[in-house]
């Protein structure tokens, strides 16, 4: 999801290792991550010519792939919202808690 998010916000030309260094994990793999997304058809990445490299290569998410960082988001806010809710509960029952130890 973070890969998707990171190629759907940056600028197309990002490299790998600027990738890599945003996410905080090797080249090695952000480059596994990437052959993943682009095999399963949500990323594309272009060969082209750079004045500082002799190739250089942009990532555009697919439309596919656009559809998949939408669903990965709708349930990692989902889950978030559920995870909030329990914690929610567990300090009103610890405030409970600590309420009646102090009344004692």
């Amino acid at each position: 999801m973070r890969i998707l998010r990171i190629l759907e916000s940056a600028d197309h030309e990002i490299t790998q290792r600027e990738m890599a260094h945003l996410l905080g994990i090797s080249l090695g793999k952000t480059n596994y991550c990437l052959a993943g997304l682009v095999e399963k058809g949500y990323v594309r990445i272009q060969r082209f010519k750079n004045s500082r490299n002799k190739a250089a290569y942009a990532y555009t998410l697919t439309p596919r792939g656009i559809r998949e960082r939408i669903r990965l988001t709708v349930n990692f806010l989902g889950r978030k919202m559920r995870e909030y809710e329990l914690l929610k509960h567990e300090i009103a029952q610890l405030k409970k808690e600590v309420k009646a130890l102090d009344d004692k």
